[in-house]
């Protein structure tokens, strides 16, 4: 089972480091590319690469999650479960309303959004659907996150060192 649990931090882990990633890709793209327009273009296609791939990671997590979960607390089984579920709905919610919502604008607009005053009602809607979508990929996250250490957590007290010798280190790499 140990092999099992690392393969589900691995998954969780990948994911994660992949949502820390775009945080600097989208930050890049802004700063590098000569458009806006074509910055947004590169975030759009990035963040639903990790929405995409968050609801994917969840929905397995979710099933594995129910194999290995003989001899662990029900308390942090059903804690993880809600947490990947929080994960997968944070990223369904970027991905099919706010992200519908945010290309729904742009269409109407017909031009760059900079070109628009700041009180335009269509860039000031567009601004608070964008911080919605920057806490909504936080909210993931930070479930994300709490997963892997209740996962974590899990795995190192299923396996119990012997009492007489705590620290024979030799049993941790046998394969």
């Amino acid at each position: 089972m140990k092999f099992f649990s690392d393969i589900r931090l691995l998954l969780l882990s990948i994911w994660l480091g992949a949502a820390v990633f775009f945080i600097s890709v989208a930050q890049s793209a802004f700063a590098v590319l000569p458009e806006r327009e074509l910055a947004g273009a590169v975030v759009n296609r990035n963040l639903s690469v990790l929405n995409y791939g968050g609801m994917a990671i969840s929905v397995l997590l979710i099933i594995t999650s129910l194999v290995g979960s003989k001899g662990s607390g029900k308390f942090l089984v059903w804690f993880e479960r809600v947490m990947l579920i929080l994960l997968a709905g944070s990223c369904a919610v970027g991905q099919f309303v706010i992200g519908l919502w945010l290309s729904s604008i742009r269409g109407q607009i017909g031009k760059p959004i900079d070109e628009l005053a700041i009180d335009d009602p269509l860039r000031v809607q567009f601004n608070m659907l964008h911080e919605y979508s920057v806490w909504v990929l936080f909210v993931g996250m930070a479930a994300g996150l709490l997963t892997f250490f209740v996962i974590a957590n899990r795995r190192a007290s299923s396996t119990k060192p012997e009492k007489d010798n705590i620290y024979d280190f030799s049993k941790e790499f046998k394969v």
